[in-house]
């Protein structure tokens, strides 16, 4: 899109599910990103608002109520505050961090979804879905569970499979049971309302194909040209369940709005919020077109941010639309998906802890790694190396250095510039390119970038004050040692104003050190921040070592959870009891025999059909079989199995099946045709 001179930024964060703790995964695909983003707008003067809130409604902190024996309330009102309190703990500077099950928001998402059908955008559709007889409660694909048809774990749910991570439908599980009553659900009648992607399809390809191949990160741009090739189709936007956004419609007891289309609403009634509580006007940061909107989320929500809530806000008519969605990709800890229900993961709330006052440590850590266009990983030896190495060795050790010198020579005063050397001239010509440098990445989303250009200038200094070898030079000539000193101050200045964004309690203390306030960002480049004989305040260690010991303990954190996890994921297996005993002249009527496959093909409409042309030795024949979940037809071509020859034939999808191919059918669903251990000929009797 053309730069333009924007009035205000408003951005907001993805918001982080009310349902557990915020974790390394969070903050390095959204949240540090944004943070480091708002204070670099910020500190350039510019007016930004920063949105931040708990996305509290959704099915699965009502499953986490009932397993715990509370409310839905309850459960997210706990992991708000743990959420909001390591948020201000680690320096994620929020203009407000609100929540979904605040009045303001119910409020404005039912006056969104108001408008939009008072406008007659929504498609009105009746459709059969899950119901508890029991519980005589509509069943969400969370609330059911069965056997994974690619994997077969048992504890599949019916919209993923977490072992194989293979999205589903409920009505592909096996054996579906109901996870309130453990029942087999049936099959009701609902009324839902519908969101019509289809119908913005042709806007969105030229909003977003044509309009942004050029500024949105490939990553993002790659998706949502993936999902418009595709073809859009509606997505209900209500759901049968209790706890949530009403619908603000007659006669919809038990429907609440679906949490994808509420929980984006929020970036608004939070900023309502936020209006309320400073007495400001709300509406120009999201109605005024000289208003830039970003949203910084995870690859997770791309299409939620880039299609659908685009979508809803054009159809709408009063909002602007996002300029930029800089979307990251997943972290990694240790070489494994991080995740919750397994307990891997870093908690941020947990760190603060056990590392107090090293925020900015695992802040730097995070952006260095930052999972920008592929997915990358944490580990805690690459987090003790890097502070060590780098933020110890280099920053640190550059400013401990410069500030320890300047008390030892001049009494902790800033001594004046003498005569200049060549090494001078360069050090402060290049100390004049580092905020465009830092600034040109920033704006470009490339925050690895930004802060190795960042570490660059404390590289600059360290290697100026190495060369220079002041505590030599002093020996013989301290006037040239003022010089040095002088020079290597203003780089830590410099190095105040710069690191903010990235380090912000880090440049707080430089500051303190240097007594000086923090600076802004366009005093940065400027070789002249400092008046000769201004006092220092005392230095102090900015980083300090990371032992071996303080990283073994955490690894070995992470080894107890990792056999813990394998502990509980040991396979329990439920075997089906025997049926009633029979005769043997009940089992004589069965003709078993061996055939060969000769040829296979899926069943057009059944996903799990095939229809099989296969060789008895007496004739060839159809046999319709629901294999085509483990078997592909060209694995069976030529193969010989077990089938019941005199079984009556019997109309599957309009193809007459004569025969029945046997299988063995594991505890877990899957099934495993049966096989000769020879080559016979077809038609063999089995007995």
């Amino acid at each position: 899109m053309e730069n333009k001179n924007w009035k205000r930024t408003t951005v907001t964060s993805a918001l982080p599910y009310a349902n557990g703790p915020i974790h390394i995964g969070h903050l390095a695909g959204v949240y540090v990103p944004a943070d480091i983003y708002v204070r670099y707008l910020r500190s350039k003067g510019e007016e930004v608002l920063f949105i931040g809130g708990s996305d509290e409604h959704g099915v699965p902190i009502t499953i986490k109520a009932r397993k715990e024996g509370i409310t839905p309330q309850q459960v997210v009102d706990r992991y708000h505050e743990i959420i909001k309190d390591s948020f201000e703990k680690f320096g994620i500077s929020f203009d407000i961090y609100s929540r979904t099950s605040h009045p303001i928001h119910h409020e404005t998402a039912s006056e969104f979804f108001t408008t939009l059908y008072n406008k007659g955008e929504f498609i009105e559709q009746t459709s059969l879905q899950y119901f508890d007889e029991e519980q005589q409660h509509f069943l969400a694909d969370r609330y059911i569970t069965g056997t994974c048809p690619r994997c077969g774990n048992p504890k599949a749910y019916g919209d993923q499979c977490e072992s194989c991570g293979t999205s589903l439908s409920p009505d592909e599980l096996i054996n579906p049971v109901s996870a309130l009553s453990g029942n087999a659900p049936v099959k009701k009648e609902t009324k839902h309302w519908y969101l019509p992607l289809d119908k913005y399809q042709d806007w969105l390809e030229k909003w977003i194909v044509e309009g942004h191949k050029d500024d949105w990160k490939p990553n993002v741009y790659g998706q949502c040209k993936s999902w418009l090739d595709h073809g859009l189709q509606p997505r209900a936007v209500t759901r049968d369940l209790d706890w949530g956004v009403k619908v603000p419609l007659p006669g919809t007891d038990g429907k609440v709005l679906y949490v994808w289309f509420d929980a984006p609403i929020g970036y608004i009634s939070a900023t309502r919020e936020w209006g309320q509580i400073h007495g400001k006007d709300w509406k120009p940061w999201w109605k005024d077109q000289e208003t830039r909107l970003i949203h910084f989320i995870g690859k997770d929500n791309i299409v939620f941010h880039c299609i659908i809530f685009p979508s809803m806000l054009k159809e709408e008519g009063s909002f602007i639309l996002p300029d930029n969605v800089p979307a990251f990709e997943f972290m990694n800890l240790e070489n494994d998906k991080i995740s919750t229900s397994r307990n891997w993961a870093v908690w941020l709330h947990e760190y603060l802890e056990e590392f107090p006052g090293r925020q900015d440590e695992l802040r730097y850590v995070l952006t260095t790694n930052a999972p920008e266009t592929k997915d990358n990983d944490f580990t805690w030896k690459d987090f003790q190396t890097r502070n060590n190495s780098e933020l110890l060795s280099i920053f640190g050790n550059f400013v401990n250095r410069t500030l320890v010198l300047t008390y030892k020579y001049f009494e902790g005063k800033i001594p004046a510039k003498g005569e200049l050397s060549s090494a001078d001239r360069e050090a402060i010509d290049e100390i004049r390119t580092f905020p465009g440098r830092i600034g040109g990445s920033l704006e470009q989303f490339r925050f690895r970038e930004a802060l190795s250009e960042m570490m660059n200038l404390a590289r600059l200094g360290n290697k100026y004050l190495t060369d220079a070898e002041p505590w030599k030079v002093y020996k013989t000539d301290p006037e040239r040692v003022k010089t040095i000193l002088n020079i290597s101050l203003e780089i830590c200045a410099n190095l105040a104003i710069l690191c903010e964004p990235f380090l912000p309690f880090t440049a707080e203390r430089l500051s303190r050190m240097m007594n000086l306030p923090q600076r802004k960002w366009a005093g940065a480049g400027n070789p002249e921040l400092l008046e000769a004989g201004h006092q220092l305040d005392q230095p102090e260690y900015l980083f300090t070592k990371i032992e071996d010991d303080v990283i073994d303990a955490q690894v070995q954190k992470l080894l107890a959870t990792k056999q813990q996890n394998a502990a509980v994921a040991e396979p329990k297996i439920n075997l089906k009891p025997m049926k009633e005993t029979i005769t043997y002249d009940d089992f004589t009527k069965l003709d078993i025999r061996v055939c060969t496959v000769e040829a296979a093909e899926k069943v057009q409409g059944a996903d799990k059909l095939l229809k099989l042309t296969v060789n008895t030795g007496l004739d060839t024949r159809t046999i319709v079989s629901g294999i085509a979940l483990y078997y592909k037809p060209e694995e069976l071509i030529g193969k010989q199995f077990c089938f019941i020859i005199n079984l009556a034939p019997r109309k599957l999808r309009g193809i007459d099946s004569n025969g029945m191919i046997l299988s063995a059918e594991n505890p877990d669903g899957t099934l495993s045709l049966i096989r000769p251990g020879d080559l016979l000929e077809n038609g063999s009797e089995v007995k």
